[in-house]
């Protein structure tokens, strides 16, 4: 966050988040949203299937701008005038494209050409692209997107989390939905087997200790043990469920 904070505030042009599947990238980007303080406006396309002119009027559509004609040139104009008007309020326009790996080349292409709209001082549309690692394999390989990939001007991954970063997680997450009513607690060794198990990938553990959770629930224990954890397991593999390892 405080990478896309810098880069937006800064006026950078582009920006890219990636992080392998079920890391928060899609949740980092709706924070962004609420984050990025006034006087910015954003725009967030999670679509990636969408043409180019789609996405044009799909961010029209987000910033708020009445939508007047049907034609790729009517969006253009239109999102030009409304990068001015917001740049001459002291405005800061920002664009997220999440899904990045999953939007077409065209797409891109017309994202680019939107970073092109700027005054002599400084760029009027701040780009956000969230993705996948393979999205930077594209950026690299293919010539299309090489005028693009030389534009970013941020570049962040997501890692999973650490052992202990799972148990703050968890023990986060707990505070929050109990609301301070007496959470259930994950013992240490319990912890350790649930970061082992998800690689520290958050929706696998989202997954993983909601079982977990039901599981004590039924045994009316607010404890839960690496015990419960390996029931849990063993029951999804023998279910043929998700694998936790390797499987968002």
């Amino acid at each position: 966050m405080a990478h896309l904070i810098y880069g937006i505030r800064q006026r950078l042009g582009f920006l890219l988040i990636t992080g392998e599947v079920g890391t928060g990238k899609t949740t980092l980007a709706k924070a962004l949203v609420d984050q990025v303080g006034d006087p910015a406006r954003t725009a967030l396309i999670l679509n990636p299937s969408l043409s180019g002119t789609e996405l044009l009027k799909a961010a029209l559509r987000d910033f708020g701008v009445q939508l007047r004609g049907s034609t790729r040139g009517d969006f253009l104009r239109a999102i030009e005038r409304f990068l001015l008007a917001q740049a001459d309020r002291g405005g800061i326009s920002v664009l997220i494209v999440d899904e990045a790996q999953a939007v077409s080349p065209n797409a891109l292409e017309q994202v680019r050409l939107l970073s092109n709209i700027e005054t002599a001082k400084e760029k009027l549309l701040q780009i956000v692209l969230v993705g996948q690692p393979e999205v930077e394999e594209r950026l690299l390989r293919d010539p299309r997107l090489r005028a693009l990939n030389q534009r970013i001007a941020v570049r962040y991954r997501i890692d999973p989390l650490s052992d202990a970063e799972v148990g703050e997680y968890i023990e986060h997450r707990l505070r929050i939905a109990s609301r301070g009513n007496g959470a259930p607690t994950f013992t240490p060794a319990a912890i350790l087997r649930i970061a082992a198990a998800t690689g520290g990938i958050p929706r696998r553990i989202n997954l993983l200790c909601d079982r977990v959770l039901l599981s004590g629930f039924v045994r009316e224990s607010k404890t839960l043990h690496e015990a419960m954890v390996e029931e849990v397991l063993k029951e999804k593999e023998e279910r043929n469920e998700l694998d936790c390892r390797c499987t968002a």
